[in-house]
This record gives structure tokens, sequence and C-alpha cells, in this order.
């Protein structure tokens, strides 16, 4: 699905004073699908006909500088707030209990609703991410952004320079044409200026590592890890202590797949968590 089609197919809601991108797809069993950074909700396009098929009600969101949400400019953007506006999105939407399937950037977020409330979550869904913080290698790029002359590389990101950095983490190709749409959704409101706030989520990883981490190896309810070992900033060294920490788990290891699943192993990705959505 385009991001054009993606986009008329939601509503911006405001919320806490924040417009954010809405859009839910399907009925039957509630699941909540969080997307990671420096992309949005378009990147389950691909996922979300298979979980409506399999009787799910889907809610993706563009998270608060994302996508089509608001990009305020000197906002102090944090995970906890990030965790607010999902459980508003849910009193908003008239959701009580939920699935959970989160990505990258969004398994902060899903680990912070894990640690409030994790009886709320009935099945929770985690793809290639910084679970734990000692663990997150970012790339060079991420490195730099989150330096001091983070706010002036920003600014002088391009198109070209943003792909090339992208396709550093996938292991497999993708059409160049969702690396448009990706870009797309990043500009929107200049929104690449804000690659250095949002970062800040490296720091709260740290900050807030024995909560997170806590609220993963307690969490009762049945977890999946579906995971791309090739990834360079959460892969294969990640997964390994995911084995040590919830043996317990379901894992579906894409071989072959970087730090994208649903992006790079669309059809795989979906059906893993479409059987596991089921029980």
């Amino acid at each position: 699905m385009s991001l054009a089609d993606w986009i008329a197919g939601g509503d911006r809601v405001e919320l806490t004073g924040h417009c954010l991108f809405v859009r839910q797809d399907g009925a039957g069993r509630p699941v909540t699908l969080l997307h990671g950074f420096p992309t949005s909700s378009h990147d389950w396009a691909m996922t979300v006909p298979h979980l409506v098929q399999a009787g799910c009600q889907v809610t993706t969101v563009d998270l608060l500088g994302f996508g089509q949400s608001d990009k305020p400019s000197r906002h102090r953007y944090s995970i906890h707030e990030q965790a607010d506006l999902i459980e508003a999105v849910w009193r908003h939407l008239g959701i009580g209990e939920t699935a959970l399937v989160a990505h990258d950037y969004g398994v902060s977020v899903a680990q912070e609703l894990l640690a409030r409330d994790p009886g709320r979550l009935t099945r929770t869904a985690l793809l290639n991410g910084g679970l734990y913080a000692d663990l997150h290698r970012p790339i060079f790029v991420q490195r730099l952004l989150h330096s001091r002359v983070g706010p002036l590389l920003a600014r002088l990101t391009d198109e070209k320079r943003f792909s090339a950095n992208l396709r550093s983490v996938l292991a497999k190709p993708v059409p160049d044409e969702l690396l448009h749409d990706m870009w797309t959704s990043v500009i929107r409101e200049n929104g690449h200026h804000l690659a250095p706030r949002l970062l800040q989520y490296i720091d709260d990883r740290r900050a807030h590592f024995h909560r997170w981490t806590g609220s993963l190896e307690q969490y009762e309810g049945p977890l999946l890890f579906v995971w791309g070992p090739e990834d360079p900033v959460s892969g294969a060294h990640v997964l390994e202590r995911l084995r040590q920490r919830r043996p317990r788990a379901t894992f579906t290891v894409l071989h072959g797949v970087g730090h994208y699943p649903q992006v790079e192993a669309p059809e795989e990705t979906a059906r893993a968590l479409a059987a596991f959505l089921a029980g």
C-alpha cells in the first residue's frame, strides 16, 4: 500500500494537546502496532492486511514527532510521553485489553507500557529493538546525530544520505519506492530536523534500564520475538540474551534479515504475527 493510500485510511486525532495520526483496520481481537525510529506506522502497511484476515482489529499510530503526527520543534521528546499518548489513543478509541506489537523505538514504548499495566496487554510481540540498553549498537550516523553536531547534521540530511543509512541496517534489498515513502514521512514539517531530539530515547533507555528490563523479563503473558539476526544495531547479540532471559517465549528468527523484519520479510513476519495473535 502506498504512503498516500495509507494516510487516506487514517485520521489526525487531538489528544492531550497534540494531534496524532491514528488508523484502525478490521474487526475482532484488538492489537496495537508501534513503529520505530525514524519512520512511521506505514512500516506496517504490508502486515496489517494479514492481521485483519486473521480476525484482528488493528490500531496503528504515528508516534509524536513521526510521520503524520505533530512534530513540535522545541519539544523534549520522551518514551514516557509516547506511552502516555498511546494510553490516550486507547481511551479515545475505547480500547481496553489489547495485544501489542512493537519494533525498534516502539519496543521501549512497549516496555514502559508493560511496566505500567502488564495485565492490559493480552499478548506482546517484539521485533528488532534495543530491549537492553547495554547491547544497543547505534550506527555511526545515529551517534553523530546524538552528539553536539547532531542539529547541523540533521539539517544537512537529504534523501540520498537517508536511504544509504537505512540500507546499512537492512540485510535484504527493498524497493526504492518504499525508501522514498519513508523519507517523505520523515521530512513532513521538517521532521528530519528533529532526529537529535527524538534520539534522546537512547538516554531514556539508560536511565530506565532496570524498570524496562524488569517489565520485559517479568511479563507473564504470551511473548513472541520476531527477529532479524543480521541487524547490526539489535541483531543476533540481542537475540542471544533474549533466549537466556526469556527461554519460554516463542522465537521466529528470520535468517538473512536485518533491522526491519516487517519490511525485508513481510510475508514471513505477517504469518508469524497472525499465528501468534490468533492464539
